[in-house]
C-alpha cells in the first residue's frame, strides 16, 4: 500500500512538473536507439523528446561540472501519444517518450540505416539497426558496468560516485573487454549485444565512452526508470538482465550465445537461470571479477553453471579467454577420422 501511495503521488508531481515546463508546445525531436531484427521485422526502438542534452566535456573539468552535467541527462522532457512512422508503419510514443516499430523484414543482413520520422512534423531521424549475418557461428551478450566499463558496481557508494562525478572523457573501458569482443565479434561476424540496469538517460553518454574506446557497437537494451500510471520505475536488476537475454534470443532462434558478466552485480544468477530457460542456446558464461571478487552465493551458482556442462569462465581480466574460444573452434572444427 505504501508503495503504491509514493507511486500515485511521483506519478502526479511528474504530470504537473511536465505541465508547468510546458513541453508538449516545443518541437519535438526524435532520439533513436540501435535496433535489431527478428525472422519476422526489424525492430526499431527510440524516444521522442522536445529537446536533447548533449555535453562537450573536457577531462580537466571539477568533479562539481561532471555532476552537473551528468544530472542534467536524467532531466529529460519526454513527449507520449506522438505518432512516429517508418516504411509506412506507424506507432505512438508511450507516457515517456518511448516508442518501437515493428518493420517486415526482407532478406537484408549486417547493419541498416532507416528514416524514422514524427507524422505531420517536419522532424526525422535515422535508426541504425543490426540484422545478424547468415554467417554468424554465435551471439554475445554482455553486461556494461565493472565487465566493460569501469564502474566499481559491486559497491553503492563507490558506483554512483564514479557514475556521477566523471565523464564521458574521464570514464575507462578495460583495454581487455576491447581486445576481447573484438576477438569474439570476428569482424561483425558475429553480433553483439549489451545488457545494462543503466537507464536509457545514459544512452548516448555510454555509446560517446564506447566509440572513444573502440569498443565493437551493438543494440543496448538499458532500463526505463521512468513514471507512469502502471510502473514505478521497473524491475529489479536481474529481471531487467533476465528479460533482455530472453528477448535477444528469441530474435536469434537458431544461434548459441557467450554471455559476458561479472561477479559484483550477481550476474552468475541471471545467467544460471537463463542456462535452465534456455537449455542449450548458452554457450558459455564470462565473468569478471571485481574488487573483492565472487561472494558465497556467486561461488554457488557459478558451481551450477558449470554442473550443466556449460563453459564457464572467470578472472579479474579476459586475458588469454578470446585464444580460449578460438582454439575450442579450431578442435570443434577439426575433421574426424571416420568410425
Amino acid at each position: 500500500m505504501i508503495k503504491k501511495a509514493i507511486h500515485r503521488t511521483a506519478h502526479t508531481f511528474e504530470r504537473l512538473f511536465d505541465r508547468v515546463r510546458g513541453q508538449r508546445d516545443k518541437r519535438r525531436i526524435i532520439e533513436p536507439y540501435i535496433g535489431y531484427a527478428t525472422p519476422e521485422h526489424l525492430v526499431l526502438r527510440g524516444r521522442v523528446l522536445t529537446n536533447l542534452r548533449r555535453n562537450n566535456p573536457k577531462p580537466t573539468q571539477s568533479r562539481w561540472t561532471n555532476f552537473k552535467q551528468m544530472f542534467a541527462l536524467f532531466l529529460t522532457d519526454e513527449v507520449g501519444d506522438v505518432e512516429v512512422r517508418a516504411q509506412g508503419v506507424t506507432a505512438r510514443s508511450d507516457e515517456e517518450g518511448y516508442f518501437t516499430l515493428h518493420l517486415p523484414r526482407e532478406d537484408q543482413r549486417g547493419w541498416l540505416e532507416i528514416e524514422v520520422e514524427i507524422t505531420a512534423e517536419q522532424t526525422n531521424a535515422i535508426c541504425p539497426v543490426l540484422v545478424a549475418r547468415k554467417d554468424a557461428r554465435f551471439g554475445v551478450i554482455s553486461d556494461i558496468d565493472d565487465t566493460m566499463l569501469r564502474t566499481g558496481a559491486y559497491s553503492l557508494v563507490r558506483n554512483l560516485w564514479t557514475s556521477m562525478t566523471g565523464n564521458a572523457s574521464t570514464r575507462h573501458v578495460f583495454p581487455d573487454a576491447v581486445r576481447f569482443m573484438d576477438a569474439l565479434s570476428e569482424n561483425a561476424r558475429n553480433p553483439v549485444y549489451y545488457v545494462s540496469s543503466s537507464p536509457w538517460n545514459l544512452y548516448h553518454f555510454l555509446g560517446s565512452i564506447f566509440a572513444r574506446a573502440g569498443l565493437i557497437k551493438g543494440p543496448t537494451f538499458l532500463r526505463d526508470l521512468g513514471l507512469s500510471e502502471t510502473q514505478f520505475i521497473t524491475g529489479t536488476h536481474g529481471d531487467h538482465k533476465g528479460a533482455s537475454i530472453d528477448t535477444i534470443l528469441a530474435a536469434n532462434p537458431d544461434l548459441q550465445f557467450i554471455l559476458i558478466g561479472d561477479t559484483g552485480q550477481h550476474d552468475a544468477f541471471v545467467y544460471r537461470d537463463a542456462i535452465a530457460r534456455h537449455l542449450g542456446r548458452i554457450r558459455a558464461v564470462v565473468l569478471r571479477e571485481p574488487g573483492p571478487g565472487p561472494d558465497a552465493e556467486s561461488k554457488t551458482a557459478m558451481e551450477t553453471i558449470k554442473a550443466t556442462g556449460c563453459t564457464l569462465l572467470h578472472a579479474p581480466n579476459f586475458d588469454g579467454f578470446a585464444q580460449h574460444f578460438a582454439e575450442k573452434s579450431a578442435a570443434e572444427n577439426e575433421p574426424r577420422d571416420a568410425a
